[in-house]
């Protein structure tokens, strides 16, 4: 069987370090942390008082009639739709023919604990009729669906932190399967409240750096001692080869595979093996028929915890073998945080523009580079990647053991 080829027509994005694809690169690229101290009364009441918020608020970009009635992960995905839709070009497209698939590791947990707050305080009257549409994990995905007018398909995988890749990765093979010919795909997530980090630093996950919020996500530091939670959001467009270009689309680049496992191990702690990571970077390359030495870079997982940056370095290095030394590896979130379901679309959005620019953008934070991790880390600033046709893979990994690795190339 045949598959049919999918590129990327158009990107969107709200980070930590902008409001837009434009100023959040710029940013990258330019080494700077988006994680700061929470000004929230109830961060002096957790363990942990800063993450990377996103940069520009939602009541900058939206009407206050419509805030009212999404969850904060339902703003940012929209806001990155409309963004990745008018990049692409708004196309016409039967909407029989267009998807969407929008992940969420958490979903609308905000709204969630404050109708809770309200029920409990004010009575069952106040609860607000929008909350189940809010608090529902496919509410961005139904709400991006719904006014785009997609038929083709609506869905949300949840799988953690690698949630937002695997949404990429199912929208891939709705494309070269013929189920649609463009789709609207990424990952949200809105979870910076007391609660999920408390949880968080209950199980020692995160970084207690307090004293220095933008030196916390230091991933590969010999120093490191956990994540740091971001929010935000990052969409990609993706479209059948033949249809993008009958309609004098702007190309990026082609998703040419996937490659998905599972380790079997423990609910959160990564197989220090690094087995189910190397299968999956196997499975992708066979699917996108490269080998290891048309990979060039990489953006990491490297979420800067003391046993999964380590192990996860150890599986690449296995599965990349000799050709590890030439592969360009950036931890991106040591700017933007770990967004949870919203990471492996936001860093699908940078590998994107890595391709483009032909520029890996840098790791911070590594003052002293642990001698455990023997892959080729793109430190302080950004390195300039080869001419001519390239390749470059995006892993992300969950909690209960999920790995999701796709591959992108220059076209």
């Amino acid at each position: 069987m045949t598959h049919r080829r999918v590129v990327v027509t158009g990107l969107g994005a709200t980070t930590p370090l902008g409001g837009d694809v434009t100023s959040t690169w710029a940013g990258l690229l330019a080494g700077t942390s988006g994680v700061r101290s929470l000004t929230e009364d109830w961060a002096q009441t957790i363990p942990v008082t800063f993450a990377a918020r996103v940069a520009v608020e939602p009541s900058e970009q939206m009407e206050r009639v419509e805030l009212r009635r999404l969850d904060r992960s339902e703003q940012f995905g929209l806001i990155a739709s409309r963004e990745a839709w008018k990049d692409a070009g708004s196309p016409e497209v039967d909407k029989e023919r267009l998807g969407v698939v929008v992940a969420s590791g958490i979903g609308g947990v905000t709204t969630l604990l404050e109708q809770y707050d309200i029920l409990n305080s004010k009575g069952s009257r106040l609860v607000s009729p929008h909350t189940v549409p809010m608090l529902m994990p496919n509410g961005p995905a139904a709400n991006i669906g719904l006014e785009l007018q997609a038929q083709a398909g609506v869905h949300t995988p949840v799988s953690a932190c690698a949630s937002g890749a695997e949404a990429i990765g199912y929208a891939f093979d709705m494309i070269r399967n013929n189920r649609a010919d463009i789709v609207v795909s990424g990952g949200v997530e809105a979870a910076c409240h007391a609660l999920p980090m408390a949880a968080f630093a209950a199980m020692k996950a995160l970084s207690t750096r307090n004293d220095d919020p933008a030196g916390a996500s230091r991933p590969y530091d010999l120093n490191r001692d956990g994540f740091v939670l971001g929010e935000g959001a990052g969409i990609v467009v993706l479209e059948e080869y033949e249809h993008a270009k009958a309609r004098g689309a702007r190309i990026y680049c082609e998703i040419a595979g996937q490659g998905l496992s599972s380790d079997g191990y423990h609910i959160a702690a990564p197989d220090p093996s690094g087995a189910g990571v190397q299968r999956a970077v196997k499975f992708a390359l066979r699917d996108a028929d490269l080998t290891t030495a048309d990979i060039v870079h990489l953006n990491a997982h490297a979420t800067s915890t003391p046993a999964g940056d380590v192990a996860e370095a150890n599986a690449l290095r296995a599965a990349l073998g000799k050709d590890a030394d030439h592969v360009a590896v950036s931890a991106t979130k040591s700017m933007t945080g770990h967004l949870l379901g919203g990471a492996g679309a936001i860093e699908s959005v940078f590998i994107v523009k890595t391709l483009q620019d032909r520029m890996a953008p840098p790791t911070i934070n590594i003052e002293n580079l642990d001698p455990a991790v023997t892959v080729d880390v793109v430190r302080d600033k950004p390195r300039p990647l080869p001419a001519g046709d390239i390749a470059a893979l995006n892993d992300s990994f969950g909690f209960g053991g999920h790995n999701v690795v796709l591959v992108f190339k220059s076209i």
